[in-house]
């Protein structure tokens, strides 16, 4: 899919969002703030980017030294996309030895799908799971996604891998492509921006993988190498803070980031933005997830 391109200057988008009062807050089911409590700095400015942006806009962030969180529809499901990659990539690491990174996996022609960079170029000779890992999650390659799901037994066992973390929410019932499909209101292959943040906090700052392998993680994702990972979450993040992270994009609008910022002398922040809009052709406006990741980089940072 073609993305639309935005200059986000990040020094204005930072100082915008910094002049907003600091506040944390949670939402109620369907994204309005229950009715017995007044709407919060966070549900105003949050709803004027959806209002901006024509689009539903989720958002759940953690300041880990301190506890305090922001939340927007933090609890609504969306559609994740590519964001299961690094899961997926997670559960494989769980389930075997580290030296599986060197097994070869072998595939087809019919193997490879569209949104395939790198697979196309080693037919012939098969990748291994380190390369696939690399592939998936650095250059969001569906076909090695859906290489890595067969690795581990299919998207059921993602969903498997998701409730070993304690999440409830999150389901894969699909594959590449059919996940991109994002159609609102079907729940499959869908989480929501808290349950997914909390997956990504466990797998690279917690202790779901051993040192070794969340560290092997840890550098995929900060070695993020497509294009619309620079222009999302990092796009509202000052200069030289470190972003791991994993975007996903799909039918409807859909646009989404998940991330583990660090301050250069603070702990870190969880970072889980997602979004989708109303028509299934709609325009990708990737400064959406930029300006909701300066409002929270502001607030928490």
């Amino acid at each position: 899919m073609t993305l639309t391109h935005s200059n986000i200057n990040r020094r204005s988008l930072f100082a915008a969002a910094a002049l907003l009062p600091l506040a944390g807050c949670a939402t109620g089911e369907g994204g309005s703030p229950p009715a017995s409590i007044a709407p919060t700095q966070d549900h105003v400015h949050l709803t004027e980017l959806e209002q901006k942006f024509a689009a539903r806009l989720g958002v759940y962030a953690l300041a880990t030294g301190t506890g305090t969180t922001i939340a927007y529809r933090a609890d609504e499901r969306f559609a994740f996309c590519s964001t299961f990659k690094g899961l997926a990539a997670a559960a494989v690491l769980q389930r075997n030895p580290l030296s599986h990174l060197d097994d070869t996996v072998t595939y087809t022609e019919a193997d490879l799908l569209r949104n395939a960079a790198i697979t196309p170029q080693h037919v012939a000779s098969g990748m291994t799971i380190r390369e696939l890992c690399d592939a998936a999650v650095r250059y969001s390659d569906g076909t090695a996604g859906n290489l890595l799901l067969r690795d581990i037994g299919g998207p059921g066992e993602l969903t498997a891998y998701a409730r070993s973390l304690g999440d409830t929410i999150t389901r894969m019932d699909r594959i590449e492509p059919a996940i991109t499909e994002a159609t609102p209101g079907d729940p499959r292959d869908t989480t929501s921006p808290r349950a997914l943040g909390t997956d990504y906090q466990k797998i690279v700052l917690g202790d779901a993988l051993p040192d070794d392998k969340r560290a092997f993680l840890r550098g995929l994702l900060e070695r993020n190498a497509t294009g619309a990972g620079a222009q999302r979450i990092r796009a509202g993040v000052p200069w030289g803070w470190t972003v791991a992270d994993k975007t996903g994009t799909g039918d409807y609008g859909t646009l989404n980031d998940i991330a583990i910022v660090w301050p250069p002398n603070a702990a870190p922040l969880v970072i889980a933005i997602m979004s989708s809009k109303f028509t299934r052709d709609a325009e990708y406006n990737q400064a959406l997830i930029a300006e909701a990741a300066a409002y929270v980089v502001a607030t928490l940072g």
